[in-house]
């Protein structure tokens, strides 16, 4: 995919079009990702089903708190139907349920609150020691010193600076096993502005939602010294809370630790900050993982 065109092509499937009222609930319809991948990208689906949510809710009232399940893999070239239930609407809260489902099968659902801010305490746990992102190699480069191959860019809206090992490194080392990453995240160029700030800010949480899903599961396999070229992972449910306003076209640390794995499933955690500090969204998810033969790691 074009570098130049990544971002304004996630955009656009980030805007799901409104399609006929069937009398039970509304429907949007949601155009596949462009690259055809099999299966398609959780991120994508939540982010979409997200956006869709966000459309039938009043202004002023922020998304505050997501939670998906992915129920079956998501066909590529297949446009999604997502339906909302208007669960909860209040002076204070909203409430929905989205439904996604290709072909008359139900693969994705998604519960999503909206909240008034309000006055009240507040508190934050501070951000981890880190290095900033300016100096650190971009996820490509690792690749490309790891496996000593020229990599192409990946076409992908977003730019990765993990801080510490990825599997591959830790897999090769086993001293570098570790039950914590830490990555920089953000959007390759900068987003628009001049919508309302209900919509902007709906938007990047739709892309924060879509660009952490990529980065957690890492973690599991850094803590047990396992690549992915010895697994197969994808996600089961996956959770986010925002806590304050941000942009997704300045960068975000991600600091990620997977405190269990048990029963073919590895649990994530994550806290999300801005560069000056600021803790913006907390993370949690949890995938399944199959080891091939004869690679158990190091646990």
């Amino acid at each position: 995919m074009d570098q130049e065109r990544a971002l304004p092509d996630l955009l656009g499937l980030l805007d799901p079009d409104p399609a006929p009222d069937r009398g039970d609930g509304e429907h949007y319809l949601g155009r596949p990702p462009l690259e055809q991948s099999a299966p398609v990208y959780g991120g994508h689906l939540a982010a979409q089903a997200l956006a869709a949510a966000g459309r039938t809710v009043a202004a002023g009232l922020p998304m505050h708190s997501v939670h998906c399940f992915f129920l079956r893999p998501a066909l590529p070239a297949v446009p999604f139907d997502y339906r909302v239930e208007r669960v909860r609407d209040s002076s204070s809260f909203a409430t929905r349920q989205v439904h996604a489902t290709q072909r008359g099968r139900e693969v994705f659902a998604l519960t999503a609150s909206f909240h008034r801010p309000e006055p009240g305490l507040g508190h934050q746990d501070p951000m981890p020691p880190a290095p900033g992102p300016k100096g650190l190699p971009a996820y490509e480069e690792r690749l490309a010193k790891a496996f000593g191959e020229v990599m192409q860019p990946l076409g992908k809206p977003y730019e990765l600076r993990f801080v510490g090992p990825l599997s591959f490194d830790a897999e090769k080392d086993p001293a570098l096993v570790s039950s914590r990453t830490q990555v920089w995240v953000r959007a390759k160029v900068e987003l628009p502005t001049g919508a309302s700030a209900d919509r902007e800010r709906l938007l990047h949480a739709c892309l924060l939602v879509y660009v952490c899903d990529v980065t957690m599961l890492e973690t599991v396999l850094v803590r047990h010294g396992v690549s992915w070229f010895h697994v197969s992972g994808r996600s089961v449910d996956y959770t986010v809370w925002i806590h304050h306003p941000f942009r997704v076209d300045d960068w975000l640390l991600c600091a990620l630790e997977s405190p269990v794995a048990s029963g073919g499933r590895g649990l994530v955690l994550g806290r999300v900050f801005t560069r000056d500090g600021v803790l913006v969204a907390t993370l949690a998810q949890e995938g399944l993982i199959r080891v091939s033969s004869g690679h158990g790691g190091t646990g």
